[in-house]
């Protein structure tokens, strides 16, 4: 799915806006943590700031939902099992789950994060 030039542009605003980070800084395959230096609780603000200029309700966990670590069908030594990376495909139908099973460990999973994993979880609630 190509991601709409109207949703990335909203979404690099945002982005910027929240991470003080610069416009060029802001591409479809930055991470958020990694590339754009946020933390857990920007994460909140930037959900917020997402349904504000969307006009929509992003559940808890819905677009960055947490991995269960003591679930041990799930995480077995620092390590997504394939029964994890299955849940993460399920919940996470707009990221790149596939390139991540190739190093599926706990301490890459922030890798899921980009810009573009945000801009197709926002084409698919509006419809576009």
């Amino acid at each position: 799915m190509a991601v709409s030039e109207e949703i990335f542009a909203k979404v690099k605003d945002i982005l910027v806006d929240a991470l003080g980070v610069d416009d060029d800084e802001v591409t479809p395959q930055a991470t958020l943590m990694g590339d754009l230096g946020a933390e857990s609780i920007d994460f909140l603000d930037i959900v917020f700031r997402l349904e504000k200029s969307f006009d929509i309700k992003i559940p808890r966990g819905e677009l960055f939902p947490e991995v269960d670590a003591a679930d041990t069908s799930l995480v077995a030594d620092g390590v997504i099992t394939p029964k994890g990376l299955e849940e993460l495909k399920t919940r996470m139908p707009h990221a790149d789950v596939a390139t991540f099973a190739k190093d599926p460990r706990v301490d890459k999973i922030s890798g899921l994060f980009t810009v573009e994993m945000i801009c197709k979880y926002l084409q698919n609630k509006l419809g576009k």
